[in-house]
């Protein structure tokens, strides 16, 4: 399993001749990173003397961003599998006019595949955004950066699976399809950058 792998191991895969992992794992990463920075403020505030009346709301945190870490960091498989599968489906025979649709067939399978893996990765990378800021309001401030951190991943990751979602969508045919995944990115970003700017200046402010 790649997320089993040593940082070092997946940074050398990342930088190497090989297509995977790529920039659509590099973005789940980043957000399950944020995630875990979230889970870190959380954890720091969870029964400790002075945050006795948010105690509960921090579990709460902690539960939703533990959550968002195991799913993002499975996201990384996710993009690898559905890689090889476009890439599989690119090299199938083409010699006939049958292997031709059927290449074609797969290929657009495939690809629509690969356009919906980066946007459940999106969907995740707002909710980790979205998250950030209670964390930030009421976390323990002798490691409020992190939040501010947890933030800016949770922004990186979402405008980079957002890349992956348009390069993908860039080769489907399916008028309506790519349609409609457009708008559900569209919606999924809206308010994001803005939220990331005011969580930023809630812990810049704490400092």
């Amino acid at each position: 399993m790649i997320k089993d792998k040593s940082i070092q191991l997946f940074l050398d895969e990342l930088a190497g001749k090989a297509s995977t992992p790529g920039g659509g794992s590099a973005a789940a990463i980043i957000g399950a990173m944020g995630a875990a920075l979230i889970s870190m403020v959380a954890n720091f505030t969870v029964g400790k003397k002075g945050y006795e009346n948010v105690d509960v709301e921090a579990r709460m945190i902690l539960d939703k961003s533990e959550n968002l870490r195991a799913q993002l960091t499975d996201m990384i498989k996710a993009d690898v599998d559905v890689f090889n599968r476009v890439m599989g489906a690119y090299g199938m025979a083409k010699d006939t006019d049958e292997q031709k649709a059927v290449r074609t067939s797969e290929i657009q399978s495939a690809l629509k595949e690969a356009a919906d893996v980066p946007l459940a990765c999106a969907r995740l990378a707002a909710e980790v955004i979205k998250l950030c800021q209670p964390i930030a309001e009421k976390g323990n401030r002798n490691v409020i950066s992190d939040a501010g951190v947890a933030v800016l991943a949770g922004q990186a990751a979402l405008r980079s699976a957002a890349l992956n979602v348009y390069i993908n969508i860039g080769g489907i045919k399916d008028e309506a399809f790519v349609a409609d995944r457009r708008k559900q990115l569209e919606d999924i970003m809206v308010g994001m950058d803005e939220l990331t700017e005011k969580v930023y200046e809630i812990v810049k402010s704490k400092l």
